[in-house]
């Protein structure tokens, strides 16, 4: 397969209209639920809705121009190296997208276990908040890295372009999932990526984090120990939340408070370990330093008591 055969496959291939189909359904949700929030005065923190909004667009944007180049550029060596080669054919397709699925799981498992990644990753996690809207909350580089992942389905046999597409409907069958208006669907819960299902991946609570990683089928996180249904009530956001409805602030914040810890190390193996690691780690020397910046403050703030304390006594 060429470079110019597999832009041609996204042009001209006819599942490429069910893609479209599945976009317009999911935008035709988000505009529902708006609705009805707008209607039944549900709570909703609405500069964080539009920020949503803002960070799909130029999302998009890049998605559609450079990152997708790039990420045509990088699949299609490993396609040319492969010694397998699986036809596009309507079996494959269910190979694929199953194939598609278990790569979404440790994707979105390893974008929450190092730092890097989770800068990234974060974005979409973010908000407070929980509707449809937050399915577009996502990174607006991520997606030109998340080719790597792919590469695996490439190596034993799949076209980039059935990877890529097959990628894509694990992605979109999820904006449905953003949401508190439907409960818990029973068994459904057990076998698929539900509402409710999602709700404890965006918890802040302690029993929630790191939990429930699959796209479409969650099989996945009870088959590798990650599942955990829903039982208390989900504090959604970061354990430290950002308080910034800023587009470029959100995108960007976990890349300044990585750089910021990089600064504070003290020998190359730990900015390594700060950057790429998992994301609590941090040397033991930050907590010394920490510690003298604490006593700082309290110094300060005494001397500022003591100061006053004289100009009112005289």
């Amino acid at each position: 397969m060429s470079f110019s055969e597999f832009i041609r496959l996204f042009e001209e291939t006819p599942i490429m209209r069910y893609v479209a189909y599945f976009f317009i359904f999911n935008l035709a949700l988000i505009i529902l639920e708006i609705t009805l929030d707008l209607f039944t005065s549900k709570e909703r923190r609405w500069k964080d809705s539009f920020a949503n909004i803002s960070i799909f667009i130029l999302g998009q944007l890049l998605e559609k121009t450079a990152f997708g180049a790039i990420g045509v550029i990088c699949l299609m060596p490993f396609h040319w190296l492969s010694p397998f080669e699986i036809s596009i054919n309507a079996w494959t397709w269910v190979l694929a997208l199953l194939a598609a699925d278990f790569t979404y799981y440790w994707m979105h498992r390893i974008e929450h276990e190092h730092r890097i990644l989770w800068a990234n990753h974060s974005v979409h996690h973010s908000s407070e908040d929980y509707n449809l809207t937050v399915s577009m909350r996502l990174s607006i580089i991520e997606s030109a890295i998340e080719w790597i992942f792919l590469v695996p389905m490439i190596l034993i046999g799949f076209a980039p372009f059935q990877a890529v597409v097959a990628l894509i409907f694990v992605a979109q069958y999820q904006t449905w999932i953003h949401t508190e208006r439907i409960v818990k669907l029973g068994w459904l819960d057990e076998i698929f990526n539900t509402p409710s299902v999602h709700r404890v991946h965006h918890g802040s609570n302690q029993k929630y984090l790191d939990k429930n990683y699959g796209g479409v089928l969650i099989i996945w996180d009870k088959m590798f120990g990650t599942f955990q249904r829903e039982e208390e009530k989900v504090v959604y956001g970061l354990t430290k939340n950002i308080h910034s409805n800023n587009p470029i602030t959100i995108n960007f914040i976990e890349y300044k408070n990585i750089w910021r810890d990089v600064k504070k190390c003290r020998t190359w193996k730990d900015r390594f370990r700060i950057i790429f690691g998992n994301l609590v780690w941090r040397p033991d020397y930050f907590k010394t330093q920490e510690e003298k910046i604490d006593m700082s403050d309290n110094h300060e703030i005494q001397q500022d008591y003591y100061n006053k304390s004289k100009v009112f006594d005289s």
